[in-house]
């Protein structure tokens, strides 16, 4: 069936089933969740087989936990988020008897580009929003992924009709032809360059988007900060998928003085994490050749531009005869800012090490970069943190940890500028997936005639404007 005709199927039997109510909503919840509990090895099988080694544990965890639990959340909150919402009127209008209220009504027909490096959460997580504001979906997989694609085509028939979810698959042009439809509302979770050119193919049918996107998180361990639990929250984030997190730390920010420690805690903890790594199930691979060149490449280019890099690899494991592409943790020390490592969000098992002279040195770096994603302070000098929050701009924000953000569904998960436009999660992907429909209800007196509204004009409406206005107003004479 040709994307076309799978978007003119879903839009008229939405239009065919308005208003969607929300029991509705809730069996589609039900049936989103139970498609990824039921079929939960068969996943975790499939995106081993697309990285080439995932742990298990970790794809349970992020993939079909981190799936169902938005599902959930959502399911339990949908009858208070779906509420109207009261609003105030204008004075006098209230003593008048009028109304104002916001209803939440279905777009219709949302579409989802998801991207490789967490294809089931990514896919499932939006549905939740979608699915909970009445709205049915189209997703495009990620080609980097082709398994675990395949594996949704397969499965999803099972629970869904192709009227209310349908799954399309296939390289850029797909990708571009997919962008180019004209949905209700779309979503693109990749790349900031790839994202350009979604924002471009959406224009043409004023199609409303969020993109979420990524960028160079940054981690400040600023004054007071307990560095080994610091540095244990950094690794850990860091090597969580092999570093393939758009909001994973991207370069971590110390005092000249901490920097050391700094090191020396993130080698301690990688290693105690991951003591071996080729053979280590609990480790991911890096997902295909092409990234593992790119990483490798970076690591050339800052030592040519006169890093220090220190790879992590306790157990002395020889990568260079591998073809696994599992790649150790790599510290750059000394990086400056001409280093690929620098300018680019890495998405690898890289960090770069940077030294700051005081907060106002390290907010500096911050703001002469892209927004990030993900902003991420360890430290307990209160007025420090103030100062960073307040001076720098970032999509959301993880005091004394990393990444936690992202798993609470009450708040809401966006970037800004080139980390993205618009967010999702919890009651703000309700909203973002549902037009807010502004409802007024007149008086049953004739407001218009009471305000002088109606011609021919006079002292009425003099007072009427005055009243708006503050203060007395003089009409231009006729």
């Amino acid at each position: 069936m040709r994307m076309n005709d799978i978007l003119t199927s879903q839009r008229a039997a939405f239009l065919a089933d308005m208003p969607v109510s929300l029991d509705v909503r809730r069996d589609r919840l039900k049936r989103a969740a139970a498609m990824v509990r039921e079929q939960a090895a068969r996943f975790c099988d499939a995106l081993s087989e697309d990285f080439g080694h995932r742990s298990r544990e970790q794809s349970m965890l992020t993939d079909i936990a981190g799936s169902i639990a938005p599902i959930d959340h959502a399911t339990k909150h949908l009858d208070r988020w779906a509420k109207r919402e009261k609003r105030a009127v204008q004075f006098p209008l209230g003593l008048l008897g009028a109304r104002a209220w916001v209803e939440y009504q279905p777009k219709g027909v949302v579409g989802v580009i998801a991207p490789w490096n967490f294809p089931v959460n990514l896919v499932m997580g939006p549905l939740a929003g979608i699915f909970a504001a009445g709205n049915r979906a189209m997703v495009k997989t990620s080609e980097y992924t082709p398994v675990t694609a395949a594996l949704f085509e397969e499965v999803a028939p099972k629970y869904f009709a192709a009227d209310e979810l349908a799954f399309v698959s296939g390289g850029p042009e797909v990708g571009q032809a997919f962008a180019s439809l004209p949905f209700d509302h779309l979503l693109f979770t990749g790349a900031t360059t790839v994202g350009r050119h979604i924002l471009h193919a959406a224009a043409d049918n004023l199609v409303p988007v969020t993109l979420e996107l990524g960028g160079k998180s940054p981690v400040v361990i600023g004054a007071g900060a307990d560095i080994a639990r610091a540095t244990e929250r950094v690794a850990l984030g860091k090597m969580l998928n092999a570093g393939q997190i758009c909001l994973a730390p991207d370069y971590v920010l110390t005092r000249a003085q901490d920097e050391a420690a700094v090191v020396d805690g993130l080698k301690a903890a990688a290693a105690a994490m991951y003591p071996t790594l080729l053979g280590n199930p609990d480790y991911t691979a890096v997902v295909n050749d092409r990234h593992f060149a790119r990483l490798s490449d970076w690591i050339d280019d800052a030592r040519a531009k006169g890093a220090t890099v220190e790879v992590v690899n306790p157990a002395g494991e020889d990568f260079g005869a591998s073809n696994a592409r599992k790649m150790p943790l790599h510290i750059v020390r000394d990086a400056t800012e001409d280093m690929l490592v620098m300018q680019e969000e890495i998405f690898g098992p890289i960090l770069p090490v940077v030294r700051y002279a005081g907060i106002d040195d390290a907010i500096a770096r911050i703001n002469r970069g892209g927004r990030p994603l993900g902003l991420y302070h360890f430290g307990t000098d209160a007025a420090e943190r103030r100062r960073l929050l307040d001076r720098t701009v970032s999509g959301g924000v993880t005091l004394d940890d990393v990444i936690f953000h992202v798993s609470m569904e009450d708040l809401p998960f966006g970037g800004v500028g080139p980390s993205g436009m618009g967010s999702y999660h919890g009651v703000d992907g309700f909203r973002t997936f549902s037009h807010a429909r502004a409802v007024f209800k007149q008086s049953r007196l004739n407001v218009a005639k009471i305000a002088g509204m109606k011609p021919p004009y006079g002292r009425a409406l003099a007072k009427t404007i005055a009243r708006q206005m503050g203060g007395k107003v003089l009409l231009a004479s006729k």
